[in-house]
């Protein structure tokens, strides 16, 4: 074969391979769409789990004008790092961070 013909062979094939990826990508990017929620629907609701700062994230909140619910759940594994989140009877919601027990409140995005 000539070089130039051996160029255009391989080219192809690099063309013809990465167009057979592409329906994979578009695949994962529809998976990955249809599993946002969508606008205006409901967060899935996180069983309350107590955990060894929830009174201290819950006085923690009290300081900050939250109170009301079921008191601070813990949203992560129990350990050294924890996060907290209680339901404010306003409608809000407050978060901590906790680790090593020392707790801090933690900025809350409004979306």
């Amino acid at each position: 074969m000539k070089p130039t013909r051996l160029s255009a062979l391989l080219l192809l094939t690099i063309t013809l391979s990465a167009c057979s990826s592409f329906p994979f990508l578009t695949k994962k990017k529809e998976a990955l769409m249809d599993a946002a929620p969508a606008a205006g629907a409901r967060a899935q609701s996180v069983d309350f789990v107590a955990g060894r700062s929830s009174t201290t994230v819950e006085k923690l909140a009290q300081k900050n004008h939250c109170t009301g619910g079921k008191g601070a759940g813990l949203l992560t594994e129990r350990g050294p790092l924890e996060i907290y989140r209680m339901s404010c009877s306003e409608g809000g919601v407050f978060m901590a961070r906790c680790e090593l027990r020392q707790c801090q409140a933690m900025p809350v995005s409004s979306n």
